[in-house]
């Protein structure tokens, strides 16, 4: 039986991709429903890829919520470009996955994580894999959901390494770093997992001849979406040696915490556009006499994470 009940806010890109077929085939997971943000793609486009890889891998019951469209300081919101060299024009490595013939729910991501915290509580996991835009929107209609949720493992942020985006600023975290320093601040039993963890979790081509050996249409399409990843990461100098498994990796930590060792510390999120110190997760001196609320992922048992990743992609593709 599912010890949890886990809500998916999905950027649909690559590395989305993997964690929603982790998040599917774990035994502790009953995954509700996914929110699309913006941020490797626009969320029209990230929420249909959502509902297209559900589909694949035979999860037609599970809904897809439009989340925001832009930041909580901005109007609109276009598409770097190094987010579409490192994952695709369409967000899935240009891969064409078969167009799901569901539709989009009517109802508001916003609003179906208010309900879900009321409804679920301490059962609830969130786990957010792009900016932190629809929690902030969230928490400001309902601050109480705050200490309802029962537990929020992002991926996103760097504490004991550069960011990817500027020397301090990890890619989630730049998109919308107001609203992340609200979740910081507000979001009760919060985890960070970010790129001092993540950045050591590598996938390479090996793995991936292992999913195309399966056989499956689902198999094939994974392993072309994971490829891409893996040149881009390559041809791009951001790792040779394979592609981190940024957002799996957040959904592992969330149910099986002992992948990663942590640091107890309550962070904020700078906003100073000024000097530039803008977009950097870090402790807040205001917070450190105050009980602590959230932690932040350090180590990461690499080795046996990417070995159970990999176990479960070649069920959950078979």
């Amino acid at each position: 039986m599912p010890k949890v009940k886990m809500i998916l806010d999905l950027d649909t890109g690559v590395d989305d991709a993997l964690a929603l077929a982790y998040a599917v085939g774990h035994e502790d997971i009953d995954l509700i429903g996914i929110i699309a943000s913006y941020g490797n793609n626009l969320t029209s486009v990230t929420a249909q890829n959502s509902l297209d890889l559900l589909d694949l891998l035979g999860q037609n019951d599970v809904p897809v919520f439009y989340g925001a469209t832009h930041s909580t300081t901005t109007d609109d919101f276009t598409v770097m470009e190094v987010s579409k060299t490192i994952h695709g024009q369409n967000g899935v490595g240009d891969v064409l996955v078969p167009k799901s013939k569901r539709t989009i729910s009517e109802q508001s991501g916003v609003d179906f994580l208010i309900e879900a915290a009321h409804e679920y509580k301490d059962q609830l996991v969130y786990l957010p894999t792009g900016p932190l835009t629809n929690l902030a929107l969230a928490l400001e209609k309902d601050p109480e959901i705050g200490q309802l949720i029962g537990q929020t493992t992002l991926m996103g942020g760097a504490l004991t390494v550069p960011g990817n985006v500027t020397p301090f600023t990890e890619a989630n975290i730049n998109q919308d770093p107001e609203a992340a320093d609200i979740v910081f601040h507000q979001q009760d039993k919060l985890t960070m997992v970010g790129l001092d963890v993540t950045l050591r979790t590598l996938l390479t081509k090996k793995h991936t001849a292992e999913w195309r050996a399966i056989g499956t249409t689902k198999a094939k399409l994974y392993a072309d979406i994971m490829d891409y990843y893996i040149d881009a990461y390559y041809n791009l100098d951001i790792d040779k040696r394979g592609a981190a498994l940024h957002d799996p990796l957040a959904v592992a930590v969330a149910v099986q915490p002992d992948y990663v060792d942590t640091m107890p510390l309550n962070m904020k999120v700078t906003t100073d556009k000024e000097t530039g110190d803008y977009g950097r997760t870090i402790g807040d001196t205001d917070q450190l006499l105050d009980p602590c609320h959230s932690q932040a992922a350090i180590l990461v048992d690499q080795d046996r994470f990417v070995s159970d990743f990999q176990n479960m992609m070649k069920k959950v593709l078979a």
